[in-house]
């Protein structure tokens, strides 16, 4: 009986003949540094700049098929997340390091997944050698041969690609050049901290009363999802998983004078980021970091698919909103995130001349 197992080996064996690498795994006489990933917006511990050699980075990723809530009015999302979280977990090295990742598919799960790094080169970006069914688990290798920020995803094949990706399988790899980040002109550019914010565009479907339905797998909820992915009309549109991931209590901080690095990914759709208050004061707006940063930008633009980095040092104290400035999407579908700024307030910068008062009554004279 020719099994779908079967023609998964088949296919992997298909893929390994034509992509066998020129040294096996042992070959590779470099230093290993295992990282503990976590999760979004935070990013784990790393060097800016390295004056060490290339090295081989281990990343561990488990995907987790999972029932989430993603809005104050109690929706449920049958998500399938890498490591738990939407999005996945950034992952920083750098250039001329190697990832080794492994991939693992509990035998809870119910879906094959795999995983598709923009970032690497051949085989699909990994996807056609990642391809694992619940139970198993695959270590892939790549070489970090391209600097910037970079969107990886599922990609099982077929109509499953893209909602895999829209049900949260999506996150992002830093890849830093050596020497560390620089304005393009010479001059080093550092940061105080780095947030990592995934887009996640949402379609989730209604009953013939206008509620969002529920479902216990998904499974379940193929069907009418895909009726309404294809609408290309989005549910909701939010940052890092549900609406208010990263507003209120969970707003991201900083300190006047700090320069913070905004890492951005959008896995399926076109964003404008918008810091109100703030500016881009350098912008990776392709998110190639070969390529000058842009200056004092007020928008920038996300490609479908992509990612991008922009760094600001904030200068004035209080709750600055990062948003998509869609502004539909910003405030009615879930797209606002929160800054919180600690610091001395700066009359120079801005200051109000006159406090709200009635207007006073014509002149007469």
């Amino acid at each position: 009986m020719f099994t779908r197992r079967a023609a998964l080996i088949s296919a992997a064996a298909t893929a390994l003949m034509l992509a066998t690498p020129a040294f096996a795994a042992s070959d590779l006489k470099l230093p290993r540094q295992k990282v503990e990933l976590v999760a979004p917006p935070f990013v784990h511990a790393h060097e800016q700049a390295t004056t060490q050699g290339p090295k081989i980075v281990e990343f561990k990723l488990t995907v987790q098929e999972k029932k989430v809530v993603i809005d104050d009015k109690g929706t449920t999302f049958q998500a399938m997340t890498f490591n738990g979280s939407m999005p996945g977990p950034l992952m920083v090295v750098h250039e001329g390091d190697y990832v080794e990742l492994t991939l693992v598919n509990p035998a809870t799960n119910t879906m094959p997944h795999n995983i598709d790094f923009h970032s690497a080169t051949g085989a699909l970006g990994g996807g056609e050698l990642t391809l694992i069914n619940p139970g198993e688990q695959v270590i892939l290798r790549w070489k970090a041969t391209k600097t910037g920020v970079f969107v990886y995803h599922c990609a099982p094949g077929g109509p499953m690609i893209p909602w895999h990706v829209v049900s949260g399988m999506n996150g992002a790899v830093m890849v830093l050049p050596r020497d560390g980040l620089s304005d393009g002109k010479g001059r080093a550019l550092k940061y105080d901290k780095v947030y990592y914010i995934g887009e996640q565009d949402m379609y989730v479907p209604r009953d013939e009363k206008g509620n969002f339905k529920s479902y216990e797998s998904p499974g379940e909820a193929f069907t009418e999802t895909e009726e309404v992915m294809n609408k290309l009309i989005p549910t909701h549109v939010v940052f890092n998983g549900k609406v208010g991931a990263l507003t209120g209590k969970n707003a991201l901080t900083a300190k006047v004078g700090e320069n913070v690095l905004i890492v951005h990914s959008q896995a399926n759709r076109d964003s404008r980021p918008h810091l109100i208050g703030g500016h881009g004061d350098y912008v990776w707006e392709t998110g190639k970091f070969g390529n000058a940063p842009e200056v004092g930008l007020e928008t920038w633009f996300i490609r479908g698919g992509s990612a991008g980095a922009a760094l600001y040092k904030f200068q004035q104290p209080g709750i600055y909103a990062y948003v998509t400035h869609n502004l539909i999407e910003a405030a009615n579908l879930g797209a606002t995130a929160h800054f919180k700024v600690e610091g001395k307030w700066n009359d120079d910068l801005m200051t109000q001349v006159k406090a709200p008062a009635e207007i006073p009554p014509a002149s007469t004279n």
